[in-house]
């Protein structure tokens, strides 16, 4: 081994931040300077046969070593890299130079063994006190070393004596020489420090190391994380480093590469590192001079493409104060706390919303990596990157929104992805409202790929080798294992957006079988509106719907029958429950087509049968009455005058004052635009307004809170115009209102005044001319 200093016994050890730019330019001089005949990384061996991907043209960091078991793929664990990590530029410089390279950290198949451990004893692990208690302290050891400097910020401290300070022309390996004695001041203090675990990890990286002189010689090079330098030094018999794996549980395991992000590498993963500001890292990292002065520009360039004023004298003072700054502040250069304050002052104007779009973008970052082909993959994976690849449909970090227009056959083939994957448990896209059309050959949906979306696909290939098969298998499954009817139901729905022929027949079959076992209506009535609405998808996406329609019909016809009988002597919570499923099945029976009504009877006929007699039945509560009145009144199935009788009734004074209140919310509650009704015919309004006036105070603290929650649910606008009506009082609205027999509308008649002011304008947006002394009669009719 090469080196400028005194001869060392022992392999070098370069202790390290995992993520760490100032130690990513130390690591990379001190390789330069010794010349190691082998580089050794803290990581996990199964990696090993990666490493040369890392040299691969397109490998991009950031990106992280994904490990998971092979019988329970969703027990895994990540190793992320950046480029300005010190372990990267350590593979990447033994690659250059022919070098090895291995990892030595304890391996992957003990590590995940031991993840159902450390989640059943996470709670004797938290923090307690360093001896003699039942819980652990977890020392900080950088928190530690930077109280013992005068820092109350060991981010801060760190910075300034390692991240903010360049290479110099000294012993390269003077920096980790001192960081290696600081570390072993702090072991000797706290010993493991709560991290009892790192003993085992320590014992197999020390046997690894031997392993490696032996091998190699000893000129030996190991990069790991500085707390571990002082055990790597410690002189131990191989037996008792032998003695401390003895018996570790393990399980079977792969390994690849995967995409990861910066803004993924805030989170503490693998070994447990974790930054706060890695685009801030990354600047530093490769910014070759004047760091400040190109982060400052960076920054007013953001800004611009926001547009926010900002200028090169902006850029200019900002770069002062900050330099200001940290003079004041004793640091060696300004840092990300100094250059933050002084984008605020100059270029954010005191204002912390930009500034929150600065640390977004720039802090931060949504940099994402890129992985090879070539690298190790479960075939699931394979066919979907080939899939995104031949639709066009990039995984990016950014959160962004797709239309997808279904009569195009590469949107619908994208819709039908999306949905297979979504079926899988793998949530790239999430489906949301549409701000165009709201028809069914549209669909809207937000795409963010998460670097942990590739465990959930190497979890899902446990049920095929492509996303079709897979998808197919997982939809079977799920239609055998569910337990409740609705559930079957939305299942199916799920196999028509994902065109899944071959699932359907089975989900149908179980389908058919727990519909003819479930005698619960609420459960029928539940499931029906997931049918119907695959019936539609169906027809958008040309699938054969005819056995679905079947089951609809059938299911349909069960909900007529039994739904009187269910509905009587119900307390107020299962009424309003009911209410409920008469407003889904209301609704699904109005999209079933004329074809389907035609083939199975007249469904619509009997359904409205079905509210007359729900309307009518003394025994069915009056939530479900109003509801089925009111339904029944927006079918044109009911006059408006027969509606009005069946209210005043209600509204009698021989009825309990909570059950005409529980009436009057199934009729103008629940969302259905009953506001608006109670505006345009007074009567009804009239009616109800008698009525409220001549509850007993003793029974109006018992119907107060459900008109309220009635009257709450309508639009400002709504509540406004019903209170000047009743304002008005029944004298100015008519003073027939309460028998039905007075004028509809705002009052007695028309304000030809009011009416004749608007008449300019409706001329102009018919586009007729405006003869001198046109009033509101003649465009009357013009329009008729």
């Amino acid at each position: 081994m090469k080196d400028s200093g005194s001869p060392r016994r022992g392999p070098l050890l370069l202790g390290v931040r995992h993520h760490g730019p100032g130690s990513a330019r130390a690591v990379r001089a001190a390789l330069e300077a010794a010349r190691p005949g082998v580089v050794l990384i803290e990581g996990p061996p199964e990696a090993d046969a990666l490493i040369p991907l890392a040299d691969h043209p397109d490998m991009r960091p950031p990106v992280a070593l994904l490990a998971h078991a092979v019988d329970e793929p969703g027990r895994s664990a990540f190793w992320p890299l950046a480029e300005f990590s010190p372990e990267w530029v350590a593979i990447g410089w033994a690659l250059r130079q022919g070098v090895p390279a291995r990892f030595i950290d304890l391996p992957a198949a003990h590590t995940l063994a031991w993840e159902k451990e450390e989640a059943t004893g996470r709670e004797a692990d938290e923090p307690g006190t360093v001896d003699g208690s039942d819980a652990t302290v977890r020392v900080d050891p950088l928190a530690v070393l930077a109280e013992a400097a005068g820092y109350d910020d060991p981010e801060r401290w760190w910075e300034d004596v390692v991240e903010h300070r360049g290479v110099g022309t000294g012993d390269p390996i003077a920096p980790f020489t001192v960081l290696g004695e600081a570390m072993a001041a702090l072991r000797e203090e706290y010993g493991a420090g709560g991290h009892e675990r790192d003993l085992v990890r320590e014992a197999y990286m020390r046997l690894q190391v031997r392993a490696a002189q032996r091998e190699f010689g000893p000129d030996v090079a190991v990069v790991c994380g500085a707390w571990h330098v002082p055990a790597l030094r410690e002189r131990t018999s191989v037996t008792a480093d032998r003695a401390l794996l003895k018996g570790l549980p393990r399980v079977k395991t792969d390994m690849t590469w995967v995409p990861w992000t910066h803004r993924r590498l805030a989170r503490a993963s693998g070994y447990g590192a974790g930054i706060d500001s890695p685009g801030w890292y990354g600047h530093l990292f490769r910014a070759p001079d004047r760091p400040v002065e190109r982060w400052l520009t960076k920054v007013a360039g953001l800004l611009r493409e926001e547009d926010r004023i900002v200028s090169s004298a902006h850029v200019i003072e900002a770069v002062r104060l900050a330099e200001t700054l940290a003079v004041l502040r004793g640091r060696p250069l300004a840092g990300l706390s100094e250059t933050t304050d002084a984008v605020r002052a100059v270029m954010c104007e005191g204002s912390d919303v930009p500034l929150a779009l600065v640390r977004d973008r720039l802090v931060v970052g949504d940099d994402m990596g890129e992985v090879p082909e070539s690298a190790p993959a479960v075939p699931l994976q394979r066919d979907l990157a080939r899939l995104q690849k031949r639709l066009r449909l990039r995984p990016e970090p950014l959160e962004r929104e797709v239309e997808l227009d279904l009569r195009n056959d590469t949107d619908a083939e994208r819709s039908r992805l999306l949905h297979r994957l979504r079926l899988l448990g793998i949530g790239w896209g999430e489906p949301t409202a549409s701000r165009g059309s709201t028809g069914t050959f549209r669909e809207t949906w937000r795409l963010r790929w998460e670097p942990e979306l590739a465990v959930r696909v190497a979890e899902a290939g446990v049920w095929g080798t492509t996303v079709l098969a897979a998808a197919t298998a997982r939809a079977e499954a799920d239609a055998t294992a569910a337990q409740a009817l609705a559930d079957v139901t939305a299942l199916a729905e799920r196999c028509l957006l994902a065109e899944l022929p071959a699932a359907l027949p089975v989900v149908m079959r179980v389908l058919a079988d727990r519909a003819a076992l479930d005698a619960d209506v609420g459960h029928l009535a539940q499931a029906l509106p997931a049918l119907v609405r695959s019936l539609r998808y169906g027809d958008v996406r040309g699938t054969d719907t005819r056995a679905l329609a079947d089951v609809a019909a059938g299911l349909a016809e069960r909900v007529f029958v039994g739904l009187p009988p269910a509905c009587a002597a119900l307390d107020a919570e299962a009424a309003e429950e009911m209410r409920r499923h008469v407003d889904a099945v209301h609704g699904a029976v109005g999209l079933l087509g004329d074809g389907i009504a035609a083939e199975h009877g007249d469904l619509r006929g009997r359904w409205r049968a079905v509210l007359r007699v729900l309307g009518g039945r003394d025994t069915v509560p009056g939530v479900i009455r109003g509801r089925a009145v009111r339904l029944l009144l927006d079918e044109g199935e009911l006059a408006q005058g027969e509606a009005a009788r069946l209210m005043g009734l209600v509204l009698s004074p021989g009825t309990p004052p909570a059950d005409a209140a529980a009436w009057i919310e199934g009729f103008v509650g629940g969302g259905s635009g009953g506001g608006m009704l109670l505006v345009h015919d007074e009567r009804l309004l009239g009616l109800m307004d008698a009525w409220l006036t001549g509850v007993p105070a003793e029974a109006f603290a018992d119907v107060l809170p459900l008109l309220r929650r009635t009257f709450s649910a309508y639009e400002p606008g709504v509540r406004r115009t019903l209170g000047e009506l009743v304002r008005r009082g029944p004298e100015a609205r008519g003073s027939g209102a309460a028998t039905g027999a007075g004028v509809p509308g705002f009052g007695g008649g028309l304000d030809r005044g009011r009416a004749d002011a608007v008449v300019p304008v409706l001329r102009l947006l018919l586009g007729l001319d405006e003869p001198e002394g046109s009033d509101v009669n003649d465009l009357v009719g013009v329009a008729g």
